[in-house]
């Protein structure tokens, strides 16, 4: 039996930073986008007229899910942090996605209700077919609240249920529910306050990824918990981020890569004035790898001393965090544990590897999920005695750093030996007009697996495959230079903009 609760404890969760931060700037702006304004106290209110509705109007209980499909938009967050605030799971879906896509998610997960943005027409149908009643934001939703009863008081949630719903982008298969906790993202939150120092109560922060991602979701609600300002900012036109962050309010960012690539595509001129301008305290980059040539046009443009690169995955949380003093001396790496967060490198034995030796990522820390919804192989395969794998590949420095190597999965094995792409694409990356690049282990009779490198050029600018093969046979081992190479316009991706490297592996093989 478990031991009861000490009478002081009180449960973490999001809404309640959001909550205890109005209290304290009741009429200051909480979230601002191009649609309008919403104070701390607007926010709240808002927030208890979702949870009610869901209560007395949509008959929802604890434990029940309601998906939300939309783009970044105002009612966003007090939708998750309503709902959240009477036990309701939400789930956070790509407006992107297709309607197949939809279908098995809606299948998977069953959601009681769900939120969607009144353009996407498609996706609605989907869901009308499927059965689930269907508020569109805009005028019924926005009656919806006018209706609702603001509740006197609130039910007590255990911090360790379930707060959200993150499907992942299915790179190997079907999309899996991670099933993320309050305590999770409450505390993982409060490290971010410590280690960004972008989050207080004066600061500012831009937010450009998508709500519905797990990572543009936490840094997004970050501000809100600790009393500052969030800037919805929907343009991807990156003329108009670098304008928005030189206004000079600004004080946080985070950015994916394709931020940072289509920045520094910008001509020199867009610049101008920049460094002068901006009070940006940090620049956080996520999601996938930042090629060092961005670190170093980060530090030129914005000025050295803001760059953070962090490492991390929607089921163990943030893992690692490289802090600008050491971005531009260890090249290549993401940095050391987070705070409260341990991490390991093991050989296949479970054994821990040496420095400098490749294994197998395992994390472990309280900003984990609590499994995939519906799939216990799956949670018990990435769940392992209360450490995290997503089966990335990594090797510790003498002095701890950490370095990803890729993806187990997208080891190749040629000839007997093991070779890990990320170290053939690093050298690739750095020639000259060359604006993206995979490389994959194709079917070979001989070898097992051969290197095929695909190359997406600079626009304008051709790529030469002597000398990228002349790059890579002087800076790697002979067995590591690709056997083949093909140029393309675009590399596939998903609709959460993830490389798809089984694609390009298939659409070699299928070839006649």
């Amino acid at each position: 039996m478990a031991a009861p609760l000490p009478d002081g404890f009180t449960h973490l969760d999001l809404s309640r930073a959001i909550r205890t931060a109005a209290v304290r700037v009741p009429e200051k702006p909480a979230l601002v986008c191009d649609r309008g304004t919403l104070t701390y106290r607007q926010l709240t209110t808002r927030m208890d007229r979702v949870g009610s509705a869901a209560v007395r109007q949509w008959g929802l209980r604890a434990g029940d899910v309601v998906a939300v499909i939309a783009p970044n938009r105002l009612e966003y967050l007090e939708v998750v942090a309503g709902l959240s605030d009477r036990g309701v799971v939400v789930a956070t879906l790509n407006p992107r996605m297709a309607a197949p896509e939809l279908s098995v998610i809606l299948a998977d997960c069953q959601p009681r209700a769900v939120l969607i943005d009144p353009a996407l027409d498609d996706l609605a149908e989907t869901v009308r077919a499927a059965g689930v009643p269907l508020i569109a934001f805009g005028p019924a939703y926005d009656a919806l609240l006018r209706e609702a009863v603001v509740p006197s008081g609130l039910p007590v949630v255990p911090e360790w249920a379930s707060f959200s719903l993150c499907y992942t982008s299915g790179t190997t298969g079907a999309p899996k529910g991670v099933m993320l906790s309050h305590r999770s993202r409450a505390l993982m939150v409060l490290a971010m306050g410590v280690e960004y120092g972008c989050f207080g109560m004066d600061d500012r922060f831009l937010a450009l990824a998508p709500l519905y991602h797990g990572a543009g979701f936490v840094f997004a609600v970050a501000a809100l918990s600790f009393g500052g300002t969030c800037l919805l900012f929907n343009a991807s036109d990156p003329e108009a981020i670098v304008r928005r962050i030189a206004e000079g309010d600004v004080t946080g960012v985070f950015m994916v890569p394709t931020h940072f690539k289509r920045i520094f595509d910008l001509p020199e001129r867009a610049f101008a004035g920049l460094a002068d301008r901006h009070r940006l305290k940090a620049v956080i980059s996520n999601a996938a790898a930042l090629p060092q040539r961005f670190k170093e046009a980060t530090c030129a443009h914005f000025g050295s001393g803001l760059l953070h690169e962090t490492y991390g995955s929607t089921e163990g949380g943030i893992v690692t965090n490289i802090r600008p003093a050491d971005i531009m001396d260890k090249p290549g790496s993401v940095g050391t544990p987070f705070i409260h967060m341990e991490v390991a490198v093991r050989r296949e034995d479970g054994t821990l590897c040496a420095p400098g030796e490749i294994g197998e990522l395992f994390c472990r820390g309280p900003y984990s999920f609590n499994g995939y919804l519906n799939r216990p192989s799956e949670t018990a395969e990435t769940l392992r005695d209360g450490w995290v794998t997503v089966q990335d590949l990594a090797h510790v420095d003498g002095d701890g750093f950490i370095t990803i190597d890729g993806r187990k999965k997208d080891m190749v094995v040629s000839g007997g030996v093991n070779i890990y792409p990320v170290e053939i694409e690093a050298v690739i990356a750095r020639q000259p007009g060359v604006a993206e690049v995979a490389v994959v282990g194709l079917p070979d009779p001989e070898w097992g697996e051969r290197l095929h490198a695909f190359i997406v050029p600079e626009s304008g600018r051709p790529v030469s495959e002597a000398g990228v093969l002349s790059a890579c046979r002087e800076n790697l081992a002979g067995y590591k230079v690709p056997r083949g190479m093909t140029f393309m316009d675009a590399l596939p991706r998903n609709t959460s903009g993830k490389l798809l490297k089984r694609t390009l592996r298939e659409g070699i093989t299928t070839q006649p």
